[in-house]
């Protein structure tokens, strides 16, 4: 190669074995804290509009394994409408113009010093799901936060659901023992769930996360 600008850096040695050659582990890549600088977004916490009749704030306080709050996480939220419809194309029964105008099933909302973040939405309304089984409302929540190689992916049901709840397809397939951590609480007009992202105890507090 004659272009000094497009000469290599170093030195090519032909014929050399660097099959045992040395370089290093590459350090890992984590999600977090980047969401902070590269993902913020002014509304996105407003799934629906401000004013909207019915509205509710649907909050989370992501904790780590030691039970400290993650003070940069991120979630992403998705929800049907309240009439339990999607404005996408995906929905099998079609896609549906919300009655709400616009409400927007996503939202993304960045936690504060400790570890709490609020959506403002409408709750959904249920589900058809295989086998003419029923979904109960719930939406569903992905989280990132640092030390975190993927993000992770889990459900909030709601409290005063509980006929919907007990037959939910999702909450029965888990153990008994585990279905309230996927349950918010009622808290000033709105509802609150925990999010424990480990637990080395298989009986813990850690919440259940779903393989997608």
């Amino acid at each position: 190669m004659t272009d000094s600008e497009f000469a290599p850096r170093y030195p090519v040695v032909l014929g050399a074995d660097h099959s045992t050659a040395s370089f290093g582990q590459t350090p890992s890549q984590t999600v977090g804290p980047y969401v902070h600088i590269g993902l913020l977004w002014p509304d996105g916490a407003d799934v629906v509009p401000p004013g909207t009749a019915d509205a509710v704030s649907l909050s989370f306080t992501v904790l780590d394994g030691a039970r400290q709050p993650v003070s940069d996480a991120m979630i992403e939220t998705w929800q049907a409408d309240a009439d339990g419809r999607f404005d996408h194309p995906d929905d099998p029964r079609g896609a549906a113009t919300p009655r709400i105008e616009g409400f927007r099933g996503f939202g993304r909302a960045f936690a504060d010093s400790d570890g709490t973040m609020t959506i403002r939405t409408v709750k959904p309304g249920p589900l058809p799901a295989e086998n003419d089984a029923v979904e109960a409302p719930h939406v569903d929540v992905g989280i990132f936060a640092r030390g975190m190689l993927e993000r992770v992916v889990t459900r909030v049901y709601f409290p005063d659901e509980a006929a919907a709840n007990a037959t939910d397809p999702v909450l029965c397939a888990l153990p008994e023992r585990k279905r309230a951590r996927l349950v918010a609480t009622s808290v000033d007009g709105g509802y609150h769930l925990d999010i424990v992202l480990q637990n080395t105890d298989p009986d813990g507090d850690e919440t259940p996360f779903f393989a997608l």
